[in-house]
């Protein structure tokens, strides 16, 4: 199954505030996952969210983000926010 992701706004602008370097192996990190055959399987879904919510831990950054079910043979994930662990779920 193909998988592709696709970035909020605020995530975008989340990834510009933080420092190049970080930014840069978010990036990268993401990138693998997402090549992986399944990329759920390094993620951590969220609780009391009303859509199926999850994350990847990445260093001290956490990526929030969602599956979105629409597309039939492309699963695109759904970047919502990228922040340090202290104030990402607020």
């Amino acid at each position: 199954m193909d998988y592709k992701l696709m970035y909020t706004s605020k995530a975008q602008k989340d990834l510009l505030r933080i420092n190049k370097l970080d930014s840069r192996k978010i990036l990268k990190k993401l990138d693998e996952i997402i090549n992986l055959d399944s990329p759920l399987s390094k993620a951590k879904k969220l609780k009391n969210f009303r859509i199926d919510t999850y994350r990847f831990r990445i260093g001290s950054y956490r990526v929030i983000f969602r599956k979105d079910e629409k597309t039939q043979k492309l699963v695109i994930l759904v970047v919502l926010k990228i922040a340090h662990r202290q104030g990402v779920y607020n």
